[in-house]
């Protein structure tokens, strides 16, 4: 099988290259996002393999059709950037990696936990302009306080175990609750409003789909306890910024850390350094010392990586051979909710 890789980094293709050595698949690589203006690019192709930038709908669904593809393969857990009713409608599966490295996006949403606690960005550029003062720098003890995780899936659970190891409450919300993990995990689900008003920090695990996008929005917001520290690396559409915003300006939000963005495919996985940023919202949310972004890294791990190509190039060649699609994600699945990456 001939397969095009679109949105493919330096690091990408390391990967792909060095697992899928001897997986007998003929592997092609673009940098730039698959969407309807660029379709033609997969011409040839048997099957295109695309991440969470690519834009997957019904007109780019249909021009894959009309070229042969046969199957789209995500290198990823999420599928929201995906056209599935119309990929079934042209009779091509989808398939996605459903489980690459929990830890690796659990520990990177505790990173941002710490550092925007701790200060850890300021007292950075502090020091190295050789100022030591530790004013505006003080931060909380994590031990003791409560900590909202929305969604329990793979990620989230291996997030609580960390966040239990540090002394704190958690308590969860999922429209598909565990009574049994809460009962081994020690922690308790409760209605959104109630972990928005007991939670110091709320954490965003949930998949992006027509229930969650904007969840926090104005009135969530208004909610939350003052001050809370708002973490999410799940989709960028589960916030709706300017309300996040606002809520910094208003110090009922009391910090933000950030590894997704509702408009990032402009701007994430790509060097911009060199041209005035256009967007105008992003811009503001980077002008606030309380406010950490990274540029959708939390899975950007070597382990990680490796998964990755490991289980995209399993499910091609699951294709290729006539084997069950174990990773395959239909139309009906998008509904689904509550535990994600």
């Amino acid at each position: 099988m001939k397969i095009t890789m679109f949105g493919t980094q330096p690091y990408d293709r390391e990967s792909f290259e060095r697992i899928g050595r001897d997986c007998g698949l003929e592997l092609g690589y673009h940098r730039s996002h698959l969407n309807a203006d660029n379709v033609a690019l997969a011409k040839g192709a048997d099957a295109v393999c695309v991440f969470v930038n690519d834009t997957v709908d019904a007109e780019t669904v249909c021009g894959l059709a009309d070229l042969g593809v046969k199957l789209i393969a995500l290198r990823c857990a999420g599928f929201n950037n995906v056209d599935l009713e119309a990929a079934a409608r042209c009779g091509i599966p989808v398939v996605r990696v459903p489980a690459y490295s929990p830890h690796a996006v659990a520990e990177h949403a505790v990173a941002l936990m710490l550092a925007l606690n701790r200060k850890i960005h300021r007292a950075y550029w502090r020091t190295r302009d050789g100022n030591f003062s530790l004013h505006g720098l003080m931060g909380f003890d994590m031990y003791g306080k409560t900590a909202g995780i929305v969604g329990t899936g793979r990620i989230a659970r291996e997030l609580i175990r960390i966040l239990k190891g540090f002394g704190m409450e958690v308590v969860a919300n999922d429209l598909c609750p565990d009574p049994a993990y809460a009962k081994e995990a020690g922690i308790v689900y409760v209605s959104l409003e109630e972990l928005y008003r007991r939670s110091d920090i709320v954490s965003l695990h949930c998949p992006l789909t027509d229930r969650t996008r904007y969840m926090i929005g104005d009135v969530a917001v208004s909610q939350m306890k003052p001050g809370v520290m708002l973490v999410n690396t799940g989709r960028g559409q589960l916030i709706h910024t300017e309300a996040l915003i606002d809520g910094l300006k208003e110090k009922r939000i009391g910090a933000a850390g950030l590894d997704v963005y509702e408009e990032e495919a402009g701007y994430f996985y790509e060097d911009t350094s060199d041209r005035v940023m256009d967007d105008d919202v992003l811009a503001r949310l980077l002008s606030f010392n309380n406010v950490i972004v990274t540029s959708h890294q939390g899975f950007f791990t070597r382990e990680a990586l490796d998964n990755i190509a490991r289980t995209t190039l399993r499910n091609i060649r699951d294709f290729a051979e006539g084997r069950v699609l174990v990773n395959e994600v239909k139309a009906e699945a998008m509904p689904a909710a509550g535990r994600c990456r």
